[in-house]
């Protein structure tokens, strides 16, 4: 058996490098005084050529991430909106997003020293400490690993009821202050590479995790795992180091398929949201950062022009719960949503804004953006504008992710009435799957029409597909969870989650009844 002093020592690496590459990215943002922040689009008509080419379309050379060389030079300021220096970039570094490799297995195969920093989100180091502590205590490998939910990033206001003795029996000091008296379980996800093996393991160790299913062994509960739902077997409910909390166990390969091609949105949409990476891995950050920037495309489609930063990072928050049942049922806070963002706000900056600033066909409009410390700014809800040119938005739908962008296509195959074998060639001249062809994403006359589409037609039928994506994996992952749980601890989630129901609805109320107030004492 590995002793934990060896495999410390072996992941300790790992964990350096990630704390290294988040505090290099944020060394090296781009300033609050880039031009970015005050771009003006080519098809909204500008003075100079400089202008015109920093708002190219989405096949330009510009980066799509914050990972992009220029993001990681020591002098970002240096970088030119010239048309020959950003000529000359794009041979050098071609967006990393068109055709990424997956098939990566160390951080210098990424496509640049600081790529994909923004994931890594700043919290107390002693209650970081603490969640990986608990990590810990699973003798089974786990290769990459978040934790994430309430309790680990609020979304309520401190000096709620409740206290530590409420959910765990003897939780670190750390995890004492953070939760401040509010006492919430945490949530986590492991990514292993072997299911049946990993299982196997933690059966051995942690049997009483496991509901009765667990006595069947591991093959069925990586049966159970893998087959149904989607691909997450959870464990709620568990006292790990005194702390309750409830962990998903996922197959790397599963969790990378849905991060870049979305056929399920149920963890990538988890990964929409602020999460705190305890362990990293190479494949999962490259399939996360194109995940996070086919989010920012699928909301910018249902955006208009203008917006806010609130409007977008609430965008984005809600796309995996679109035909979550979850959202439907008196099972979950109505206003989870907009707590998220309220509490949240500089995170999801931190995760985004980086995204943004590379984005050729976006770009923050807020003379507020140029203050120095506006990241840490809860108070600030800067403006942004999209560039609505139907090119470049056809280039947007063209560079969705591959299964979801599939369901938007025959949404539309069946609304412009394309004959089917007509539609079938096109999908096959838009395949990214073939590994001897090297593709532009750039997008058709198809694309094009879709983008053109009547906005409130158009968000319509996005909607509808981002439904059609997220409804049935998470139905049946709900109904997996009776099994997999238990029904005891089924029965006590599901009160839990009628008590957040009942909880946003009495907000809601206190909400009308002091906007009420509001109205009536300055009408009077």
């Amino acid at each position: 058996m590995i002793s934990a002093p060896a495999v410390c020592s072996s992941i300790a690496p790992h964990l350096n490098q990630s704390l290294l590459l988040a505090r290099l990215g944020w060394q090296y943002r781009l300033p609050p005084r880039h031009p970015l922040h005050q771009r003006t689009f080519a098809s909204a008509g500008s003075g100079s050529n400089g202008k015109k080419e920093v708002a190219a379309d989405e096949k330009s050379p510009t980066p799509s991430s914050a990972s992009s060389q220029s993001s990681g030079s020591p002098n970002p300021s240096a970088r030119s909106s010239s048309p020959s220096s950003s000529t000359s970039q794009s041979s050098a570094a071609p967006d990393w997003d068109e055709n990424p490799d997956l098939s990566i297995s160390a951080f210098s195969q990424l496509p640049s020293s600081t790529f994909g920093y923004n994931q890594h989100m700043i919290i107390n180091a002693d209650f970081k400490e603490a969640l990986r502590q608990i990590l810990w205590q699973f003798r089974a490998p786990i290769r990459y690993a978040f934790a994430y939910g309430s309790g680990v990033f609020p979304q309520t206001a401190s000096g709620s009821k409740g206290g530590p003795s409420a959910v765990h029996s003897h939780p670190s000091p750390a995890i004492q202050s953070m939760q401040k008296g509010q006492g919430k379980m945490i949530d986590f996800i492991f990514g292993v590479s072997y299911t049946q093996h990993w299982h196997s393991l933690n059966l051995q160790q942690h049997r009483d995790h496991y509901s009765a299913i667990g006595s069947l062994g591991s093959s069925l509960v990586s049966r159970v795992q893998d087959r149904y739902g989607a691909g997450v077997y959870f464990n709620p409910y568990v006292t790990v180091n005194g702390t309750l909390i409830k962990y998903g166990v996922v197959n790397l390969d599963t969790l990378c398929r849905d991060l870049s091609e979305w056929d399920t949105l149920y963890l990538a949409g988890r990964l929409h949201k602020p999460v705190k990476i305890l362990r990293d891995d190479p494949r999962v950050r490259l399939a996360n950062q194109i995940n996070l920037l086919s989010a920012v495309r699928t909301a910018l489609l249902l955006l208009p022009a203008d917006f806010s930063e609130q409007d977008l990072y609430g965008t984005i928050a809600g796309l995996s719960y679109l035909g979550d049942p979850r959202m439907v049922l008196p099972a979950e806070n109505p206003n989870k949503i907009a707590n998220i963002i309220k509490y949240q706000l500089p995170h999801f900056r931190r995760l985004y804004a980086p995204l943004i600033e590379n984005l050729p066909n976006v770009a923050f409009h807020d003379a507020r953006c140029s203050s120095a410390d506006w990241m840490d700014d809860s108070e600030t809800n800067a403006k942004l504008a999209q560039d609505m040119d139907p090119k470049k938005r056809g280039n947007m739908v063209r560079r969705l992710p591959r299964s979801f962008r599939s369901k938007l296509y025959y949404r539309y195959q069946s609304k412009f009435q394309i004959p089917q074998r007509e539609f079938d060639k096109m999908l096959e001249e838009s395949d990214d799957q073939d590994p001897t062809r090297v593709k532009k994403q750039q997008g058709s006359v198809f694309d094009q029409r879709v983008a053109s589409d009547k906005p409130e037609d158009l968000r319509k039928e996005v909607k509808r597909a981002i439904k059609s994506t997220v409804q049935w994996p998470s139905v049946t992952q709900s109904m997996k969870s009776i099994v997999t749980t238990g029904i005891v601890r089924s029965i006590r989630y599901v009160r839990e989650k009628i008590a957040k129901y009942r909880e946003g609805q009495k907000q809601e109320k206190e909400r009308s009844t002091s906007s009420g107030k509001s109205r009536k004492e300055n009408q009077s």
